[in-house]
């Protein structure tokens, strides 16, 4: 039994770690309300100014893996405090800047610190607190923070873009980044001696990095360059053959940086399935709820922050439902109703816009949408790491949170161009039937993830007992027998 000085101690760290996660979510969405500003004020045009939002998410999707293995190997508080020094220098530079490809560089550092942060985070998470009831409640305190984060920023970027200007809203991150560092030496215990022998795998993290770079630069550069575009293709054909070469290193290098194995565990590889399908889906209509709001009902930047304010309560809601779902019926019954609530709050949603139409309208669905987020989120990465061996917490990590990068930039893709079909105009009430086709498309694609979820054991249920050559190969590769 744990003494009252070890809870304290996890206590604070739970506290820090869930405050790094509101630092990220905050950034993820605070920009978005901003972006009309920061378009007139650094000159952007229509169709570069997507990159402030593109640069952050390309290297944070490309940079994830070596992320992931930065953290198992060179140590969790290291990572973090890096992590978060990145994240604020690059936020200060980006305040500072009043020229478009520098801020979309300074977004680019800030992608890489989003990138080393998000795995060092989950594995400090994964190996702090014992799998199940413990773990449960820490993600669900962490994925609660993210929920109120997201909103919270919306919020935040009306309120700072309104009253002091586009450049405020990165200037707020950097006390929060810096400060947090800083807490980190004090309330992260200090990392372990390096293992000898476990080298970084250079090769690997090269081809990695560039294929998953050159992915998602191709599929958010499609929609605005054409996908049949020289510089699309380019990108999505090179990152696709950097990728194998990186899976051809990885089956025959002795010290990996992704082993191969872990695609043996059945819940990691489902947890990576869900959350492409989550983050393609519920992750996108932060964007079509913002455009509505703002080019349909012509709201103001702070007028659009305070909407999102019932969202961050009802997802604070949904992590506290989502752990105690998670403890009685477990990870995969908590996942589908999640993603079922969540389609459902997509179509009414969608069913609530109208030319016309008020706030009261929306509620609903913003509801039911908030609600199955929260539900869903805390349970992705319950099965993502459950299984995995301390010393592969990162990577796995990073592995989850890669396809969730990756369902990102693949949804919004897809679903700009549903949304925009045979529409020639970017305000007003002609938006409205493309809108509303983005979100019943949404809705539908969500079943995809309920598809995947239904692959996860139910609990209760273990695999057949491996024999003892597949116990050590398991063990190998991080996989708890």
């Amino acid at each position: 039994m744990s003494s009252p000085s070890q809870r304290r101690g996890t206590g604070l760290l739970l506290a820090l770690l869930a405050f790094a996660q509101f630092i990220s979510a905050i950034d993820y969405n605070i920009v978005y309300v901003a972006l009309p500003e920061i378009g007139r004020e650094v000159g952007f045009d229509a169709q570069n100014l997507q990159w402030v939002v593109s640069g952050y998410a390309v290297a944070f999707g490309g940079f994830l893996l070596l992320g992931g293995r930065a953290a198992d190997l060179l140590g969790h508080r290291r990572m973090f405090t890096t992590a978060l020094s990145l994240y604020g220098l690059a936020s200060l530079a980006g305040g500072l800047i009043s020229e478009p490809g520098l801020l979309v560089a300074a977004r680019a550092v800030q992608g890489l610190g989003g990138a080393l942060l998000l795995p060092a985070t989950l594995s400090l998470i994964a190996t702090t607190f014992q799998e199940g009831a413990a773990r449960n409640r820490a993600l669900a305190i962490w994925g609660g923070a993210g929920a109120v984060g997201l909103a919270l920023g919306s919020l935040l970027g009306g309120i700072l873009t309104n009253y002091l200007g586009w450049e405020s809203v990165f200037f707020v991150n950097v006390p929060l980044a810096l400060g947090a560092a800083a807490a980190a030496f004090s309330v992260i215990p200090k990392d372990a001696p390096r293992e000898r022998g476990r080298t970084f795998d250079l090769t690997g993290a090269l081809t990695a990095t560039i294929g998953f770079s050159a992915l998602v630069f191709g599929i958010v550069q499609g929609p605005a360059a054409g996908w049949g575009s020289a510089e699309t293709l380019v990108a999505l054909l090179g990152g696709a053959l950097f990728i194998g070469l990186f899976l051809i290193v990885e089956s025959r290098t002795a010290h990996p940086l992704m082993p191969l194995r872990l695609f043996g565990n059945r819940s990691l590889v489902a947890a990576m399935g869900i959350t492409f399908v989550f983050m393609g889906t519920f992750g996108a209509q932060y964007y079509f709820f913002t455009v509505y709001l703002q080019n349909v009902l012509h709201y103001s930047a702070l007028t659009t922050g305070l909407a999102f304010l019932p969202s961050a309560l009802v997802g604070m809601v949904g992590t506290k439902l989502s752990e105690k779902l998670l403890g009685k019926v477990g990870p995969r019954t908590t996942i589908i109703t999640g993603l079922l609530v969540g389609a459902a709050g997509m179509a009414v949603l969608a069913l609530g816009m109208s030319p016309n139409g008020g706030y009261p309208a929306l509620l609903p669905g913003v509801i039911l949408l908030s609600l199955g987020q929260g539900l869903a989120w805390t349970a992705m990465f319950v099965a993502a790491t459950s299984g995995v061996d301390a010393s592969h917490q990162g990577i796995a990590s990073a592995m989850a949170s890669t396809t969730q990068q990756i369902g990102s930039a693949v949804g919004l893709a897809i679903l700009v161009a549903v949304a925009n079909s045979g529409v020639h105009t970017s305000t007003g009430a002609a938006l409205v039937p493309g809108l509303r086709t983005a979100g019943f498309t949404a809705g539908a694609l969500t079943l995809l993830g309920v598809a995947i979820a239904l692959t996860l054991r139910r609990p209760g249920t273990t695999p057949p007992a491996p024999t003892a050559t597949k116990t050590t190969q398991r063990s190998e590769a991080g996989i708890s027998a």
